[in-house]
């Protein structure tokens, strides 16, 4: 078998899905093999999801369980390897397997964070206090328990609340004077149910363990959520201001920040905080702010020690400043990538991501491609291009119609996740309808945005079929 025709890269895929289209095209498009190692899909996809991924990949091996463990991919590796395969690199955009990536490019070879750290970013209890003491967060956090819910509540500030070690938004809400014991045991037990979830919400598991609900790295107390989840909550100092994201590739020590999106439209619900609507380059900071936050950013991974990645880093500006909402070691969600994508004219977040793991050994070349796409030091974004998108989300009920809708921008990419048809349950978390981008000359953004924003509310409408009774 030829060396170059056996290259290839490791996905790792939960029950089924976490973007393997993206990531297949990703890969396919370089001319690499795809091998697919996936978790059992959920019942209701078991016969049609390995069946779209055999017909995607080069190989697809789907293992017994819903959440994959270090063992399911030692094994794989050795069978590729066994059967000829070159494989370059490991890849996943589902964080609760970015520590199993890591361990995967270690036994490659390849450079990346290792699996301590990925699994010590999202210990959001320790990431806060170590940033804090580093004199980069004004906030602190603690496990919540019964007392000290009672205890927050009494002193009246402002708090929030999230999983210690969790995903997206699933329970995650500003602390109020209404907000009881029950609601967090009501928000645990609904990620125990969630095969899809459940993994990500338990506490941290260690670098060698499988990621599991009776896993902790925190451990249970009398009158927190973990006694009967495996769940736990933190409570911090609430972090005010506009709410923003930057899209970092970290070669080498080296952190390059390729694009920073500004959360247009949030909401903070009961049980999660939504964002509705992005666009970059940012719209709302001076020059000044925005090299105070590409600095800022630096800091925060030069801290950590986060010298190889890709990541999403969360944070909020205020009049005092920069401040974390956290570090995920992963590509954003949403739309981020191909937001990233049409601000660079070609390469997005993920191709990005791919490239930086394949060139980690010899990264000259791919080093000038990447400082050609990231902001400057004085804060000047490259290309001449902006872009916003919208995140549609779904209301409990059975969808009747989804219909797209022209506006006076075309857009540049639309993806509808749900169709008539499909049951929408309550839930803890966002439940996606759908998301809309769109492109635009920066210079032509004033005038072109106000407009976009109000047409954008009605790129994507609902249906739901009226209750009976």
């Amino acid at each position: 078998m030829s060396t170059e025709n056996a290259r290839g890269v490791l996905l790792l895929s939960h029950v089924g899905f976490s973007f393997m289209e993206d990531l297949v095209g990703t890969v396919a498009a370089r001319g690499l093999k795809c091998h697919v190692l996936s978790s059992l899909p959920e019942p209701q996809h078991q016969e049609s999801r390995p069946a779209a991924l055999a017909d995607l990949a080069d190989d697809v091996r789907v293992t017994d369980g819903h959440v994959l463990t270090p063992h399911d991919i030692e094994e794989y590796l050795d069978h590729l390897q066994a059967t000829g395969a070159d494989v370059r690199c490991a890849l996943t955009v589902w964080e609760g397997y970015r520590h199993l990536m890591a361990l995967a490019n270690a036994r490659l070879g390849v450079p990346d964070l290792d699996a301590k750290q990925v699994l010590e970013l999202r210990d959001k209890v320790t990431l806060r206090n170590r940033l804090a003491d580093a004199g980069l967060s004004r906030g602190r956090a603690s496990v919540l328990t019964a007392r000290t819910l009672a205890e927050r509540q009494r002193e009246g500030g402002r708090y929030f609340v999230k999983p210690v070690s969790g995903i997206a938004s699933f329970g995650t809400f500003p602390l109020t004077a209404d907000t009881t014991w029950a609601d967090l045991e009501r928000i645990a037990a609904e990620a125990r149910s969630d095969t899809v979830y459940a993994s990500v919400f338990a506490s941290r598991p260690s670098a060698g363990d499988q990621v599991g609900p009776h896993t902790a790295a925190h451990s249970a107390a009398p009158g927190t959520a973990t006694d009967t989840t495996g769940m736990t909550f933190l409570v911090e100092d609430y972090v005010p201001g506009r709410e923003f994201s930057f899209e970092v590739i970290a070669v080498d020590g080296e952190p390059h920040i390729v694009a920073v999106h500004e959360k247009y439209e949030m909401t903070e619900t009961a049980g999660a905080v939504l964002e509705d609507a992005c666009v970059s380059p940012p719209t709302s900071l001076s020059r000044e702010e925005l090299v105070a936050g590409l600095r800022w950013v630096s800091s925060v991974l030069d801290t950590l020690d986060l010298g190889w990645g890709c990541f999403h880093v969360e944070a909020r500006h205020a009049p005092y400043g920069w401040d974390l909402i956290e570090v995920n070691p992963r590509v954003g969600g949403s739309l981020i990538s191909p937001s990233v994508g049409a601000l660079t004219g070609g390469p997005g977040l993920l191709d990005l991501w791919l490239d930086s793991l394949m060139t980690a050994h010899r990264p000259a070349g791919f080093l000038e491609q990447l400082n050609s796409l990231s902001f400057t030091a004085d804060g000047t974004p490259q290309g001449r291009s902006a872009t916003f998108f919208r995140v549609f989300f779904a209301d409990p009920g059975t969808i009747r119609e989804v219909r797209l809708n022209d506006g006076r921008l075309p857009p540049v990419l639309s993806h509808v996740l749900l169709k008539p048809g499909d049951v929408v349950g309550p839930a803890s978390r966002e439940v996606f309808l759908g998301q809309v981008l769109w492109s635009m000359d920066r210079a032509d953004r004033e005038a072109i945005l106000p407009g976009l924003v109000t047409d954008s509310r009605s790129a994507i409408e609902i249906t739901y079929e009226k209750e009976h009774g």
